[in-house]
């Protein structure tokens, strides 16, 4: 397949494809408690969700430069993996598996994926949902500088030989959307993620989607567009 006959869908992880909130929050309030920090409301957790860990912690501490990053990112990953072995699977968006078989079946497409989670952390959701394969990329928090920075769309394209205007990113925060198009990519906002429509508009979404049956079709037409 030639770099010009090639189109590449990346998906956003948490908030896109799976739905991971309970476990964040629980696992972020259990870092800031151990270390005596008051835990910043539910709302604000999720706001961040999308950014790698040391963002995320910069962010919540408004840049403090006192606020102990490197400790915090640690309590946040223990407290999630003690908190991921007993907890159910982060369950996947009502009909999301079924939207991302779509995508994959239609001819010339490869699918990735661009996430703040770590490499870890994204095969183990693929596992438990019987995705392991589908993404022909994996860009993660552990190989790039975090959201917004293009580089995971960037590295993504380089991978597979894709181009940007034949590139849709796909996720639900302000991030990804700032992500795609400093990248040059077509963006996709899905509004049953973790932050508001209006934020998503204006954060550049070339197109919304309120349900996961609209997808395949709303990145068709955006393909489409560049095709023409």
């Amino acid at each position: 397949m030639s770099a010009a006959d090639l189109k590449l869908v990346l998906f956003d992880c948490d908030g896109t494809l799976v739905d991971g909130q309970h476990l964040i929050v629980s696992a972020m309030s259990a870092a800031y408690r151990a270390h005596g920090i008051a835990v910043p409301p539910r709302e604000v957790i999720l706001s961040v969700v999308g950014l790698s860990l040391p963002e995320t912690f910069a962010v919540l501490s408004s840049g403090d430069p006192a606020f102990p990053v490197e400790i915090m990112v640690e309590a946040y990953k223990n407290a999630f993996h003690q908190l991921r072995a007993s907890e159910p699977t982060e369950p996947m968006f009502a009909g999301m598996r079924d939207a991302v078989d779509l995508v994959r079946g239609e001819p010339g497409t490869l699918l990735g994926i661009v996430t703040g989670k770590s490499q870890r952390g994204v095969k183990r959701v693929l596992q438990e949902h019987a995705m392991e394969g589908w993404f022909s990329t994996i860009q993660t928090a552990d190989d790039a500088p975090s959201k917004p920075h293009p580089a995971m769309v960037h590295q993504a394209m380089a991978e597979l030989g894709g181009m940007a205007g034949a590139t849709v990113v796909v996720g639900d925060t302000t991030y990804d959307m700032q992500m795609a198009k400093a990248a040059g990519a077509w963006a996709v906002g899905v509004t049953w993620g973790y932050h508001h429509h209006s934020q998503l508009v204006a954060a550049g979404a070339d197109m919304l989607v309120e349900d996961a049956a609209a997808l395949p079709a709303a990145v068709s037409t955006l393909l489409a567009r560049a095709a023409a």
